[in-house]
């Protein structure tokens, strides 16, 4: 029981290693990592296609792309349920150039059982009647996302994002986190083509760890007369804090919008990340830079039913040979000013034991002439 707990602890993030001035966090924002949007989920892909209020996850420009106010929410249960997540979003044009946008991530994981004062030391067991000692937290990852997209030219609009990130685990440990995004996108003709510089200088955390919520074990040793400490009754230092570093990205996009008919349409995309966290396993990498691609592709009728499907994680096979796929799938249904959309994915094979994600968003247009984006005078 102990050691579940323990190991529970680090694998949610919190460091037993000393703290330095700085170090790297290749997993720090992982759980923004997810995406946000049921229409770009369901295709795999969106840094260029994304024009809508979900935006400001995808790539801050493509919020220009709105003509009116929007409202947008998303509930996804990962890792067979264990994880929770929510997004929350909201865009109004404020000019004929500029849009704002809000979006609200969060990623938990509730009633984690904490069994710090239900061991007995002395005993090395648990206490009689342990369950009475126990008592649950929650380990919760937030982000609040504040971003401006400005229309340069009819073709090019550029928008920034800043973002502020808030980790927690408990009352033991807790993060606060901040960086920016710079994003483009630039159509020509039916070609779309998308840049977004996720983290441009590095999204800093700072961990503070609170020594006291760790010490709760009420048993007193006999040979200091002072209650047991985390490192005696668990035999390992106590988990320590400090600055860390998630590395920048390079999210790159591009799309194309083919109408087979006056009622069908397609939108075909395909994205490619550049991560600077020098992985060189499940990854195509050279020397400390490496590649994620994803494609995607949407067919629509009449823009009010749509089936998508793509590929979302594209990396070398596990044994070093051939290529892996993560296919994922989507539809959406639009009905005059809302929509509904629902995308399905996987995060290791469709057999995989880590179970598969359903993801379900709405989305609210306030389609009326008071709420308009004002023309250009």
């Amino acid at each position: 029981m102990r050691r579940l707990f323990v190991s529970s602890l680090i694998a949610l993030g919190v460091a037993a290693s000393p703290a330095s001035a700085q170090k790297l966090a290749k997993y720090g924002a992982d759980f923004l990592a997810g995406g946000a949007g049921g229409r770009a989920l369901g295709m795999g892909a969106g840094v260029a296609v994304t024009n809508d209020v979900s935006a400001g996850y995808w790539n801050a420009a493509g919020l220009s792309g709105t003509q009116y106010p929007e409202l947008a929410y998303l509930h996804a249960e990962r890792f067979a349920g264990a994880v929770s997540f929510d997004y929350a979003a909201a865009s109004y044009p404020l000019s004929h150039r500029s849009t704002l946008g809000l979006s609200y991530f969060r990623s938990g994981v509730n009633g984690i059982v904490n069994t710090l004062d239900a061991w007995d030391t002395e005993r090395d067991q648990p206490k009689p009647n342990y369950e009475s000692f126990t008592k649950t937290f929650d380990a919760a990852d937030q982000a609040f996302f504040v971003t401006y997209a400005r229309q340069l030219r009819p073709n090019l609009s550029v928008g920034v994002t800043g973002k502020l990130v808030r980790r927690s685990i408990g009352d033991f440990a807790q993060a606060w986190g901040y960086s920016a995004d710079l994003g483009a996108t630039y159509r020509l003709g039916r070609v779309r083509l998308g840049v977004n510089l996720q983290d441009i200088t590095g999204m800093f955390q700072g961990w503070t760890v609170n020594e006291e919520a760790f010490n709760t074990n009420t048993a007193t040793n006999p040979d200091t007369g002072q209650p047991y400490t985390f490192e005696e009754t668990f035999g390992q230092a106590l988990p320590e804090g400090g600055t860390f570093i998630v590395p920048p990205v390079a999210r790159l996009g591009a799309g194309y919008d083919l109408p087979l008919t006056q009622d069908i349409g397609v939108t075909l995309g395909a994205d490619l990340d550049l991560a600077f966290d020098g992985a060189d396993r499940y990854a195509f990498n050279t020397g400390g830079m490496s590649f994620h691609p994803r494609l995607g592709t949407e067919v629509s009728y009449k823009g009010v039913v749509a089936f998508r499907a793509g590929l979302n994680r594209i990396e070398p096979g596990s044994d070093g040979s051939g290529v892996s796929f993560s296919p994922v799938l989507g539809a959406g249904l639009t009905l005059q000013q809302f929509s509904l959309d629902y995308g399905f994915g996987d995060f290791a094979g469709l057999a995989s034991e880590l179970g598969q994600t359903h993801r379900i968003s709405a989305r609210l247009i306030l389609q009326q002439p008071r709420f308009v984006r004002p023309s250009e005078e």
